[in-house]
């Protein structure tokens, strides 16, 4: 009886950081007859025939269009941190004000916030608290070209004790006030995955 070609792998992914990606991904395997079982930011499971493809093929797929395999369990629980920090940033729906942060860390990934803190600052040039912060920034932007909310709802929904703070924060960063933000070009935006 001869063993099924077929493999299903669970790949952790790195660089994956919108929606837009999983559908980069989803089109480029299967145009590749590889069938993609399950996607979200950071891990994907899929299936392909062995006696077709290879991982490695599978692979340089992802490479081809900016996406890395990552295998070592610290570098994994790394991307974990940042995919976590995405959806709680960027992604939730934080009208009744952001979740804190440490919290959130902490019941998604399962490990103390000093941990997280800690393994992501040895494997990153930044600490995890300004990786946090530099996508704040990035989402108040977001929201402040939307033109929907008022600065002192964006301040509550980014969790900022003041418009003062986010103000003197947001300044820090940009090298901007807010309101020099609003009247400039907007080409201080950044790419997320561009903020680590």
């Amino acid at each position: 009886m001869s063993s099924s070609p077929f493999i299903n792998e669970t790949l952790h992914i790195k660089n994956m950081v919108c929606n837009c990606c999983s559908r980069i991904i989803r089109q480029e395997l299967e145009k590749n007859e590889v069938f993609v079982n399950s996607i979200r930011l950071g891990v994907l499971n899929i299936t392909y025939d062995a006696s077709r493809k290879s991982l490695d093929q599978v692979t340089a797929i992802l490479e081809a269009n900016g996406f890395e395999v990552i295998w070592e369990k610290e570098s994994i629980l790394v991307e974990q941190i940042k995919q976590a920090v995405i959806e709680l940033v960027h992604l939730s729906n934080n009208v009744d004000s952001i979740i804190r942060k440490s919290d959130y860390l902490i019941e998604k990934l399962g490990y103390s916030y000093q941990h997280l803190s800690k393994v992501f600052s040895k494997n990153n040039h930044i600490t995890l608290e300004k990786f946090i912060i530099l996508h704040k920034i990035e989402r108040i932007k977001e929201l402040l070209d939307g033109n929907e909310f008022t600065l002192s709802e964006i301040s509550y929904m980014m969790d900022y004790s003041s418009v003062q703070h986010l103000s003197t924060q947001f300044k820090n960063i940009t090298g901007l006030s807010v309101s020099e933000y609003k009247k400039s070009d907007k080409s201080i935006k950044k790419s997320l995955d561009s903020l680590c």
